[in-house]
């Protein structure tokens, strides 16, 4: 994995502090527990997903950049260009994808932070739904899962592609790091699920923590008819 190409990260550093203005012009974007972000070294930033523009904060706020792991249909489209400059790892949802999980071991081997979505793809945002990948990379690599709650960044019964009005309130809340052995091969698929099953409880709780300390609400799930389109 060491000859594995890393993602670009030029841009993805010197782009922040002027993407993070341009965002903060048109919502108040609120950041929570900053401190739990390890400032150096691997670390797995494992968000809930309610809305299209979480993948640009996990990549964006955040004391560190993020090279988050963005499913390749959005690389298809006008963004790709820009999802690859910014060195966002493509994915294919349907499958398992070899090269980017190869992509996420070389980044954390080479101390940098991997974002990933476990819910899958964007909807309620109520961790319902929870795949194990985070777990997998933890274990593997040894990183620190960080877990990050995202509130107001899809209106109330907002469609696939609705965003917040101007002026609302984004409230960005990380947790405390999760903390796994890190486990040489063979690790069991039993040994990933339990893994994967206690962090999706600690991310249970600190949702439950981030609606009582912001006191937003989550916004519900997607309508059936559009929910179809991003499954």
């Amino acid at each position: 994995m060491t000859n594995h190409r890393h993602p670009p990260t030029w841009l993805l550093h010197s782009g922040r502090p002027a993407s993070r203005w341009l965002i903060r012009r048109r919502y108040d974007v609120r950041e929570h527990g900053l401190g739990h972000v390890p400032p150096q070294g691997p670390v797995v930033v494992a968000a809930n997903h309610t809305g299209v523009i979480d993948g640009p904060l996990l990549a964006i706020f955040g004391p560190r950049p993020v090279h988050a792991l963005t499913k390749e249909e959005m690389f298809r489209g006008r963004l790709g260009p820009l999802l690859r400059v910014t060195g966002q790892v493509e994915i294919d949802r349907f499958a398992t994808d070899l090269r980017a999980i190869r992509t996420c071991l070389h980044i954390l081997e080479h101390g940098g932070a991997v974002g990933i979505f476990p819910e899958g793809n964007r909807g309620a945002g109520d961790l319902h739904r929870f795949q194990n990948g985070a777990a997998y990379l933890a274990l593997v690599s040894g990183a620190p899962i960080v877990p990050l709650m995202m509130f107001g960044t899809r209106p109330t019964g907002g469609g696939k592609d609705a965003v917040p009005p101007r002026r609302a309130v984004l409230d960005l809340v990380y947790g405390a790091p999760f903390r796994v052995e890190r486990t040489p091969w063979p690790r069991t698929r039993a040994l990933v699920a339990a893994t994967g099953e206690a962090l999706h409880a600690r991310m249970l709780e600190d949702l439950a923590t981030g609606l009582a300390l912001t006191g937003q609400t989550m916004p519900g799930p997607i309508p059936a008819d559009e929910a179809k389109e991003i499954s």
